[in-house]
């Protein structure tokens, strides 16, 4: 699938589109920009959250060329353009988020290989996760990391009711039953952005919301609906790792941690706890923001961008 182009969300200029094939031989779609000002900065690696595709960050992308970095940008296995698990294509699935990891690396040495140094990664939510998950290797592919509201903990408010051991062992129960590849209780195949705007956990903002809903409308196939049973328990396996005491620690690569003060997709508790305990985080609050700070009206973004600057200029000044 190529990029999909709308009148008010058009493909930034000079894309390169690529399709590669992961470890296991999964086709990920994979797209990549040179930077549109000098002096050149280095490579920035989107990492995009649950459900995210490439086409939602064309503005973040547009953003990021301006302030002199090229841009790499990987539809997730399971969504957007990329190779889906499951003979449903609505279902976002995997059975361990090793494969993401997996997925990452040959990322890496395929495609951001190819591209100017430093390396910068950005991931929103799941995709913070995912950079976390490599945040401990040493030697890293980054030079820094800043991650946009990360998958540390589910919030209480996405249980439906059940605390968090609860949801997790019942979803071991139910992988174990043979149902980890049916949606979870009460998910469905629409996608989120399928939803009406009020009252959502996203965005504040109206237009960027109806933006990515007009995407999925143009190219259904980019959508996926609610997550598989498996892929939760994928999930909270992951997510204890993540909290577990020594975690934070492990940490080799310096990061910034936005935190979304009204998130009730991911605890924004959770992240603060996380970066306070790591040696080289940073972290930023912005209290008005929901889940999608990168999604936000202008001021929360505006907010989002003073802060990554701040931070990597800094660091370029240091080193």
């Amino acid at each position: 699938m190529s990029l999909v182009s709308l009148a008010k969300n058009p493909v930034p200029s000079g894309a390169i589109v690529d399709f590669i094939k992961s470890y296991d031989g999964t086709v990920l779609r994979v797209a990549r920009w040179e930077a549109t000002r000098a002096p050149l900065r280095g490579t920035v690696l989107v990492v995009p959250g649950r459900s995210e595709f490439i086409e939602k960050y064309f503005e973040v992308i547009a953003d990021l060329r301006r302030r002199g970095y090229a841009v790499v940008v990987a539809d997730l296995r399971g969504q957007g353009g990329s190779a889906r698990a499951l003979s449903d294509p609505s279902k976002g699935h995997v059975w361990s988020f090793k494969e993401y990891d997996r997925d990452l690396d040959v990322v890496v040495r395929d495609v951001l290989s190819q591209c100017p140094r430093p390396y910068i990664g950005l991931g929103h939510s799941l995709g913070g996760h995912i950079l976390l998950r490599a945040g401990h290797k040493s030697p890293s592919p980054f030079e820094r990391m800043v991650l946009s509201a990360p998958m540390i903990r589910i919030s209480d408010a996405q249980l439906n009711g059940l605390s968090a051991t609860s949801a997790w062992w019942l979803s071991e129960a139910a992988t174990f039953l043979g149902m980890g590849k049916l949606f979870v209780p009460g998910g469905g195949s629409p996608p989120p952005e399928a939803d009406q705007f009020e009252g959502n956990p996203l965005t504040s903002d109206h237009e960027r919301y109806m933006r990515t809903r007009a995407i999925v409308d143009a190219e259904p196939a980019l959508g996926i609906g609610a997550p598989t049973i498996g892929w939760l328990r994928a999930a909270f396996r992951a997510m204890s790792h993540l909290q577990a005491p020594d975690t934070p620690g492990s940490m080799r690569v310096p990061m910034l941690f936005v935190v979304a003060g009204e998130d009730s997709v991911v605890s924004a508790t959770a992240v603060e706890d996380f970066s306070v305990r790591t040696k080289l985080g940073t972290r930023v609050l912005i209290a008005s923001s929901r889940h999608e700070i990168l999604q936000e009206n202008d001021e929360i973004r505006s907010r989002f961008w003073a802060a990554f600057d701040a931070y990597l200029t800094s660091v370029a000044a240091a080193a």
